[in-house]
């Protein structure tokens, strides 16, 4: 599974560590995500979309 986050963070302008507090994670959960070296869980992946106003399908992409 791949993801968008790094290119929505930047977008935003928000520092992993931003985005991270935002959805109550490690900043190393962050990374790991934007590295494709971990799947989230549900309510992670919403929240992450959330925070960018997109579904879970606009940030990450399943193949």
């Amino acid at each position: 599974m791949n993801n968008r986050i790094r290119e929505l963070r930047a977008r935003h302008n928000l520092t992993q560590d931003d985005l991270a507090r935002k959805v109550n994670v490690r900043r190393e959960t962050i990374v790991f995500l934007e590295k494709n070296k971990y799947n989230p869980s549900l309510k992670l992946a919403y929240d992450i979309a959330s925070v960018f106003g997109l579904t879970i399908e606009e940030v990450f992409i399943f193949e």
